[in-house]
């Protein structure tokens, strides 16, 4: 690893690569900052965060820039990273928080803000990524239960549905570790439980659950609610987002929020613009008009999270950090010095850091947006997509995407998040893939949704359970099959748990593309649809509508069906699948995870 502050005095430098030959860098200004130039042999360049449009960038200019975009992301990501790798074994970080720019032709250009440093690395895939991973810290490791299978929905509005789904969990046989709800808080402070009563509080101090009055509210008793789900073997996970919210007039005004915005803007507590008066989401966003925490500040820290405690201290295992994408203006101005220039893209890091911090090691964050070293906030969901077919091949790319940029907890929604209800075929290759992902997780917009025009026919009840699914098409069959899949899951889970404490112990991630352990073989550089999971499975998921078996390219060893038990000789590609599973292999050398005694933890 080599850190490198080009200048007029040094305009150029080499770089040898491990197989021989070497990369040449030059540099020259471009008005304020600089662009980098790289001329090496490479057929491949991977990681730049999570990236929905390719795995293997070459032909491609990709912007790190944070942002917000519902479904079809496309070039677009909510979590970039300025860092890539070749096959060739070379790799670049720019050290910036700003806006950065990677055009991977012939030759690769790096557009650099003013300032900016680089660090290059040469060597394997592996060692690549963990020293990247080395400039931000550790992986952190999510507690064990993070890996069975989770269950969400935005309609889950009230305890009373809650102990409705703990009763059909029981009567369909479904295994459950983690329940995330959304529409729990009065969706004005996101931090007190919708209906409840209190005497509002100024000056920043937060209120206690004692202070609390759920007379009358679809929470009548949150403590023993989250009581009864430990008792079930479910987790609890909250929603929330970084705002001061500005309410619209259509809203019933809440006096807490109110406090809250005053107290922010006295104290200084919210990001401000560069006349100090406080930053605003501008129209046409998430949330617009609203003011944002300063997770710069530490006072701001402090007071955020004391409203907070309490949901701990009632028993609450995570929070669900949506949003973060909110720093538009290059003008927003930070408590710690620094401008929007460096917040469009560190404002999602700061937050999630901040809530992990809280959280502690035995709980866990499920973040949407993210930035350079997300590694080091566990762990990563790929936002909103549309139920259809394209766009569970454009979360698969961006999970392994991200893993190639060392996030190594990641995962999905089953089935796409927003639009008419997914076909059965393709709930089911998503549940499969899932199944085989290091979070498993179905979850749906409400009911409706919230983007009605880009939601033809998503009518009633819009939840994503197997058992709904099943309802939907009439055919009750179905939540047997998908019930395989979910206790499948709770096999495999002392598997996934032991890869997970791989992972942090290696900086390995739990998914991995061939090329990370292939990089000198063509055929693993050019396969962006196939992984390992661990050391032991080679997971390849069925992609195409109503498809049943795929081509499977097996890299050089022997591979044997994990479903069939077919013994395959690897150098190759078979035709695999069928028996309604997808391809998945077991790898020479190692048992299966589904062997009786497999990998205990």
């Amino acid at each position: 690893m080599e850190r490198i502050l080009f200048s007029e005095a040094s305009p150029a430098h080499t770089a040898a690569l491990p197989g021989g030959g070497a990369a040449q860098l030059s540099w020259a200004r471009r008005g304020q900052g600089a662009e980098l130039t790289i001329a090496l042999p490479y057929a491949g360049a991977f990681g730049m965060g999570e990236k929905y449009n390719a795995l293997n960038q070459k032909g491609r200019t990709a912007v790190n820039r944070v942002e917000e975009q519902f479904c079809f992301q496309g070039g677009h990501t909510y979590c970039p990273a300025p860092f890539f790798w070749t096959d060739s074994g070379f790799g670049l970080c720019v050290a910036s928080d700003r806006e950065s720019a990677f055009s991977f032709g012939k030759a690769i250009t790096v557009t650099l803000p003013a300032g900016a440093e680089v660090v290059l690395f040469t060597g394997t895939p592996e060692t690549m990524i963990r020293e990247y991973q080395s400039l931000f810290g550790p992986v952190q490791l999510p507690p064990r239960w993070a890996f069975g299978p989770w269950i969400s929905a935005n309609r889950w509005n009230s305890q009373a549905q809650v102990e409705q789904l703990l009763e059909k969990l029981v009567s369909c046989g479904f295994p459950a570790t983690v329940l995330v709800l959304e529409a729990w808080s009065d969706e004005a402070t996101f931090y007190l439980w919708n209906g409840a009563k209190y005497t509002p509080m100024s000056g920043g101090q937060p209120l206690r659950y004692e202070d609390l009055d759920f007379t009358g509210s679809p929470w009548p008793d949150p403590r023993g609610m989250v009581e009864k789900l430990h008792a079930a073997g479910l987790h609890l996970v909250l929603w929330q987002v970084p705002v001061y919210k500005q309410q619209g007039p259509e809203e019933t005004p809440n006096p807490q929020n109110e406090l809250d915005r005053a107290d922010a803007v006295r104290r200084g507590l919210c990001v401000r613009q560069a006349g100090g008066e406080p930053y605003t989401i501008p129209s046409g966003h998430w949330f617009a008009g609203s003011m944002l925490p300063d997770f710069t500040c530490p006072q701001a820290v402090s007071t955020w999270f004391a409203k907070r405690q309490y949901l701990l201290d009632m028993g609450v295992d995570g929070f669900k950090t949506d949003g973060g994408e909110f720093i538009c203006d290059p003008g927003a101005r930070f408590h710690d010095g620094s401008s929007g220039l460096e917040g469009v893209n560190r404002y999602a890091r700061d937050y999630t850091r901040a809530y992990s911090r809280f959280l502690g090691p035995n709980r866990v964050l499920f973040s949407r947006a993210g930035w350079a070293g997300q590694h080091t906030v566990p762990i990563h969901w790929a936002g909103d997509q549309q139920s259809q077919n394209s766009e569970l091949k454009s979360a698969l790319t961006a999970g392994l995407s991200a893993a190639l940029t060392g996030i190594p907890f990641w995962g999905f929604d089953i089935g796409g998040f927003a639009g008419p209800l997914p076909t059965l075929d393709l709930y089911r290759r998503a549940t499969q893939l899932a199944c085989f992902c290091p979070i498993m997780q179905w979850h749906s917009e409400p009911d409706g949704g919230q983007f009605r025009a880009l939601m033809p026919g998503a009518q009633g009840n819009n939840e994503r359970s197997p058992w709904n699914l099943a309802q939907a098409n009439g055919a009750p069959e179905f939540v047997a099959e998908m019930r395989f899949w979910h206790l499948l899951r709770m096999q495999l889970l002392p598997y996934l748990w032991a890869t997970a404490q791989a992972s942090v112990q290696t900086g390995r991630p739990m998914m991995r593309p061939l090329v990370y352990d292939w990089p000198q073989d063509p055929r693993a550089v050019a396969c962006g649809d196939e992984y390992l999971l661990g050391d032991a499975l080679l997971v390849a998921p069925l992609l195409e509508e109503n498809a049943e078996t795929r081509p499977v390219y097996l890299p050089a060893g022997r591979w044997t069906g994990l479903f069939d038990g077919r013994t395959c000789q690897g150098g190759r590609e078979v035709l695999a699948g069928g028996g309604g599973k997808l391809p998945v292999f077991l790898r020479e050398g190692f048992e299966s995870p589904l062997s009786p005694g497999a990998y205990r933890a």
